[in-house]
């Protein structure tokens, strides 16, 4: 019998401990696929330039042990990773609590997959992470 597939996406521009560990639990459901989000879908999406191109970012979650197969996002707009999840056929597809939507739950419904939405929970002993609070530390005051 085949392992199941998970598949998740994001944007991993600033990639850290909170995604890895992400990509650990998701992991735990089955071999894990990562859609990562193209530079002119962050562009459209984010309006502006990623920090990190698409081909750095796809490199640095390449390397994590938990990811059993990564590629940029084919698609475009909130949904960039439906014609991959068309492709890959998951069995499942993980977000974060704060990263659900009824869009996404209402395409999982469509192909027939399982949508699972995991709370954010820190690797013991390491601090809560998010991409959001990195960039809001990373700010320098306007004088």
């Amino acid at each position: 019998m085949s392992r199941k597939k998970v598949l998740v996406s994001g944007c991993y521009d600033l990639l850290h401990a909170g995604h890895v560990t992400f990509f650990e639990t998701a992991a735990q459901y089955g071999d894990l696929y990562v859609c990562v989000g193209s530079d002119a879908n962050i562009r459209l999406l984010k309006g502006h330039e990623p920090k990190f191109n698409e081909d750095e970012r796809l490199y640095l979650v390449q390397s994590i042990r938990f990811v059993h197969h990564a590629r940029i996002g084919s698609g475009v707009g909130l949904l960039d990773f439906e014609p991959d999840m068309a492709e890959i056929q998951p069995d499942y597809f993980v977000v974060n609590s704060d990263g659900g939507s009824d869009i996404k739950r209402q395409l999982c419904a469509k192909y027939g997959v399982e949508y699972l939405e995991l709370e954010r929970i820190p690797r013991a002993g390491l601090p809560a992470r998010s991409s959001t609070s990195i960039k809001a530390s990373l700010q320098t005051p306007h004088s």
